[in-house]
């Protein structure tokens, strides 16, 4: 009954539409957060919801710890990105479908999937008699949109996540059937820049040639942010570190990411995707602001922008590399054309040591449930801001980054899905350290 347990019950959490600060979807949402708030009372755990700055409650179901055993905390969140055109997906969005032996639906795996992975590991541990350990499960609802909410609460009531251990489920396998261990993720910024260059736009047939042009000058200003092989060029910043734990070769990579026929990797050939995405930082356009092609007339614009998303590796500073950005594209800027750089979410990197005692022991829980060895260990190129918060508070609390999702989860995609046997296996992981760590010698 295991696996019909766990689709039943991400079914049930996949239906709601969660998405955080949408007004008609706050029903949806609420509803959410009062399902998880049930099943964390049917795991009979002390529950508590806490409301927060950005009105998306913190569920938090505890049990104590009992004869001086340390204690874990368990994260997950329930919102989820929006699902975008309907058109887009196989099957609704909202319906947790079964195709080709995974499950489809938004959050399917980022991150109900890891919410359900949690209740699946503590139904284990019940079943096996329970566990000496203290329990705190941590589940927010705006992660998506930034966590201010539970950032604000940890800040206010640091008590409520004080643990030994924590295992933040928000990460993945490097691929179906390898147990992973995140131990790295950038941080960041979003970066706008706009430049002007005319009070109006002008008639291209009377101006055009001579008019300094804001599209132009901004495409060749974003030219700058890469050399002849694509890689990230920022001035003053060192773009060229290498990705010393397990590679991430260009052959997976080119798989993982879709990359088209006869369509080359940003990098040179001594570059390994590795390097690319998780020891360097990283600015990619992530829009852009001129004329719609639909409504396009003949003149020359008169103001251009882009919205730059900046990924900053481990062991630098993402406020000093933003800043450097934004002296970048000042200094770069031609024909004398005004550009403003506004610079906003600047969030830090995070990286965790996976040596201590309670993490070697999940590791070998881990590699355990997949019938291996060892664990991989890997780098993220994605922002987890809360990592940051909780390391802030608690520096010697032990924190392993792992979950559910894998590349080919296409996260924050249409058609997003989980491979079950990944819920399950992960939860028989999480279960096992639950049941065997004592955190005594």
């Amino acid at each position: 009954m295991t696996r019909e347990t766990i689709f039943r019950q991400l079914h049930d959490l996949v239906s709601f539409n969660s998405v955080h600060s949408v007004p008609e979807l706050k029903e949806e949402h609420a509803g959410a957060c009062q399902w998880v708030e049930n099943a964390l009372r049917e795991a009979e755990l002390d529950v508590q919801v806490y409301p927060t700055a950005d009105d998306a409650p913190a569920i938090i179901g505890t049990k104590p710890a009992e004869d001086g055993y340390p204690t874990i905390l368990l994260y997950s969140h329930y919102d989820v990105v929006p699902a975008g055109d309907p058109a887009k997906w196989e099957s609704d969005p909202f319906t947790l479908t079964e195709r080709n032996g995974r499950w489809y639906g938004r959050g399917a795996a980022d991150c109900k999937g890891n919410l359900v992975m949690h209740l699946e590991a503590l139904r284990q541990v019940k079943e096996a008699g329970g566990t000496k350990l203290g329990i705190k499960v941590v589940i927010e609802g705006s992660e998506e949109m930034g966590g201010e909410g539970l950032d604000t609460l940890i800040e206010e009531k640091p008590e409520l996540f004080a643990a030994d251990i924590i295992f933040i489920a928000d990460s993945g396998n490097a691929a179906v059937g390898t147990p992973t261990l995140t131990t790295s993720l950038r941080g960041g910024a979003q970066v706008t820049v706009t430049v002007d260059t005319l009070a109006t736009p002008v008639h291209s047939g009377s101006f055009g040639g001579a008019a300094p042009d804001a599209v132009a000058i901004l495409v060749r200003l974003l030219d700058t942010l890469r050399d002849q092989q694509g890689r990230t060029v920022i001035e003053g910043v060192d773009c060229s570190a290498t990705w010393e734990g397990q590679p991430y070769t260009a052959e997976e990579f080119r798989a993982d990411a879709g990359i088209l026929d006869g369509v080359d990797i940003m990098g040179a050939e001594t570059d390994q995707p590795s390097d690319m995405v998780w020891a360097r930082p990283a600015v990619t356009i992530t829009g852009f602001t001129s004329t719609p092609v639909a409504e396009a007339v003949n003149a020359v614009p008169a103001t251009a922008s882009a919205r730059l998303n900046l990924r900053v590796p481990a062991g630098m500073s993402s406020a000093d590399t933003a800043a450097k950005l934004a002296e970048h594209l000042k200094n770069h800027v031609s024909f004398g054309a005004h550009v403003t750089v506004d610079v906003e979410d600047v969030n830090e990197p995070f990286a965790t040591d996976t040596t201590g005692p309670g993490l070697t022991a999940f590791a070998a829980s881990l590699a355990k449930a997949y019938g291996q060895e060892e664990c991989a260990l890997i780098g993220s190129g994605g922002s987890i801001p809360l990592t940051c918060a909780l390391q802030a508070i608690q520096p010697e609390a032990e924190i392993a980054l792992f979950g559910v999702e894998e590349p080919q989860c296409t996260i924050h995609s249409p058609n997003e899905s989980v491979d079950p046997t990944e819920i399950e296996r992960i939860a028989a992981a999480e279960a096992d350290f639950l049941l065997t760590y004592t955190g005594k010698n």
